[in-house]
């Protein structure tokens, strides 16, 4: 006997195997896809940082040549980093100061952590005969010069704030200390400033 099918169970049928038409469209939703995202990958990947901005995120200074009295100034991050190595007069100057006296007594470090101003909290743990902090001006953002000013530290001849030998604020209208960058030392002569 031969059954004759509806019209209702031909399209039952007809749904559940994939036609030539769900194949098309599923390869050319594919294509869209793989074509958008080849289109956006150059626009995503010059948002990326270039190769000379990933060589300032960081910087290493071999400090294993520096004497008492010695100072070596590196950039990073397009700014000054001045690393001193203090004589015994220059860190009893910096110990003898009242931290209380100190325009800045609390002090900040570049990672806006809150530090002491002490010139302990303002050393090189490893070496506090050591400092090391950004060479910017707090007032305007000018470059100070070294073995200056009134403290023996470092002195901003554009609007005159004097520094001690830690950079510690203490005259002028520099409103804060001169900042101490995040510093490891990776080995016992070097530093990676960043």
């Amino acid at each position: 006997m031969i059954k004759l099918s509806t019209q209702a169970e031909t399209q039952h049928d007809m749904q559940d195997e994939p036609t030539r038409r769900d194949f098309l469209f599923i390869a050319t939703a594919a294509m869209g896809a793989v074509g958008v995202g080849g289109l956006a990958w150059p626009f995503i990947a010059q948002m990326n940082p270039d190769a000379s901005a990933l060589a300032l995120a960081s910087s290493e200074v071999d400090i294993g040549s520096l004497q008492p009295g010695d100072q070596v100034s590196v950039m990073w991050r397009g700014k000054p980093v001045f690393i001193r190595y203090r004589t015994e007069e220059e860190i009893a100057a910096a110990e003898a100061v009242e931290v209380s006296d100190l325009p800045d007594p609390a002090g900040r470090l570049a990672s806006d952590e809150e530090a002491l101003a002490t010139n302990e909290a303002r050393s090189v743990p490893e070496n506090p005969a050591l400092i090391l902090m950004i060479g910017v001006c707090t007032h305007l953002g000018c470059i100070p010069l070294s073995e200056a000013g009134e403290f023996g530290g470092w002195f901003c001849p554009c609007h005159g704030s004097h520094y001690d030998t830690a950079g510690r604020i203490r005259r002028g209208p520099a409103p804060e200390n001169l900042p101490i960058p995040q510093y490891e030392f990776i080995s016992d002569t070097t530093i990676r400033i960043g």
